[in-house]
């Protein structure tokens, strides 16, 4: 041992060795390295789009404050909906308890609703108190939508629940190199959702893109319903239909990478 590998002495060895090896964990994971530039990315097309609309409708700042708490909690619904199914199965991960699990009479698709259902009971027990606190704040409650609010919570909550499914399934397939996901994905819908801006804002080439995802259905009955008191049935018709076959696919692929991995032996080896 040198001196300067000594416990007791300063060692620039001990740290070049620390981040070459937190290096080759970076350059071994794509998905770490698109993270790096993920978060700025999303958050600059969100609030760019945002500000472009303002900027020509300038009218609509009289009526954007309600439009915008609005717009804030429904978002929270699909992206708590997304990580109650995401967080509840990476737990189930990082204990290394799928052996356990999985050891007992349990079937992979009850498993997959029983992610459903307590991301449900999650995004409840996330968004109540908030659209509450909304009240006094702000003297705004997204409960005077009425029914069509039922209408828009559900939808958001089978939609992040889906994608939720889908990054698990993911995440099983890869690793916990992948984990990341879980969050990330849920933001990649975001910018073409139109949650704080019409989906018309968006580049006409983009538009169709957009409108292939029932949260941006949903978004745009929301600002009707709150602008105009009327609620859009056909939105309404197309974020079911849309809802129906991405909770058929995230549903798919969860339990297709669940066989995958039950025949690989993986099962017993995926944690931390």
């Amino acid at each position: 041992m040198t001196v300067a590998d000594h416990p007791s002495y300063f060692s620039t060895r001990r740290i070049g060795a620390m981040v070459l090896r937190y290096f080759f964990l970076l350059r071994g994971s794509i998905p770490r390295i698109i993270e790096l530039a993920y978060w700025p990315t999303m958050q600059m097309l969100i609030w760019g789009f945002m500000s472009q609309f303002l900027y020509e409708h300038s009218e609509w700042f009289v009526r954007a404050g309600g439009i915008l708490i609005a717009a804030v909690l429904l978002w929270d619904v699909m992206f708590r909906s997304n990580i109650g199914v995401s967080i509840s199965f990476l737990e189930e991960m990082w204990s290394r308890n799928l052996g356990q699990l999985f050891a007992s009479p349990l079937r992979p698709y009850e498993w997959a609703m029983s992610l459903l259902a307590i991301s449900a009971i999650r995004t409840l027990i996330g968004i109540v108190p908030a659209a509450l606190l909304a009240i006094p704040l702000y003297h705004y409650s997204v409960f005077e939508m009425g029914l069509p609010l039922i209408a828009f919570f559900v939808n958001l909550l089978i939609f992040g629940a889906a994608v939720g499914l889908a990054v698990s399934g993911l995440v099983l397939r890869c690793g916990l190199g992948a984990e990341s996901l879980a969050w990330a994905v849920i933001f990649a819908v975001a910018p073409l959702s139109g949650i704080y801006y019409p989906i018309a804002t968006l580049p006409d080439w983009l538009q169709p893109v957009a409108y292939a995802l029932p949260s941006a259905h949903v978004f745009e009955g929301m600002r009707a319903a709150a602008m105009e008191g009327v609620f859009l049935v056909d939105r309404f018709v197309w974020s079911v239909g849309l809802n129906v076959v991405y909770l058929l696919l995230g549903l798919s692929a969860f339990l297709f990478a669940f066989r995958v991995a039950r025949h690989r032996g993986q099962l017993l080896q995926m944690g931390e």
